[in-house]
């Protein structure tokens, strides 16, 4: 937590030997509500202990407890979510314990997320270089482009149609003139006499 309002609050980046399926819960009121913690942790994954830590130092009034989950997973999601909440008037203050795990435990843990790296280099390499990640869109988008060409088409041809229906557009006689300037429509009967001439 930030010491003054114009502090930014302080940013902690845990990597995967940080994170542990332990957890250590302080600042919880010594209220005997142990069943009760164990629920509230029990919301976010298997729970396989939930126990008091009376060897740890604590404040007055409070216990610090030890819980274990059956997965890193849940317990990242607890700590994230429970970390500074409210319980029972206290603020929760949870914290990793990997000091806890075994040899066994750091092993499964480092290859669950090594696994995980995998799976999401497969799904990005997979992808065309430049294009989106969900298919969706790109049909969305292909779909928009067959619309747009179809809707020019549309517009076209009634720009054609009405043209032709427009009588400022209609097809002028060779007898006629087409301007009120005598010098252009002399011009324009020259041009004719030059076509006609070609033709035969």
């Amino acid at each position: 937590m930030p010491r003054d309002r114009d502090e930014p609050a302080a940013v902690r980046v845990y990597t995967v030997c940080d994170e542990s399926r332990y957890l250590i819960v302080r600042n919880v009121p010594s209220l005997g509500c142990g069943d009760d913690l164990a629920n509230l942790f029990g919301t976010y994954g298997p729970v396989e202990e939930c126990t008091p830590m009376d060897a740890e130092d604590c404040e007055p009034y409070t216990d610090v407890f030890f819980v274990k989950f059956s997965q890193v997973n849940n317990a990242r999601f607890a700590k994230r979510k429970l970390d500074e909440s409210v319980f029972l008037g206290n603020r929760l203050q949870v914290t990793y314990a990997p000091q806890f795990e075994s040899l066994l435990d750091t092993k499964e843990k480092l290859e669950a997320r090594r696994k995980e790296v995998l799976g999401r280099i497969k799904s990005s390499a997979g992808r065309p270089e430049g294009t989106s990640q969900y298919s969706p869109a790109q049909g969305s988008s292909s779909g928009n482009h067959h619309q747009l060409n179809s809707n020019k088409r549309a517009y076209m041809k009634t720009i054609h149609t009405s043209h032709i229906e427009d009588p400022r557009f209609s097809h002028v006689p060779s007898d006629k003139d087409y301007f009120p300037s005598e010098s252009m429509n002399a011009t324009v009967k020259l041009v004719r006499e030059k076509l006609d001439k070609l033709r035969d």
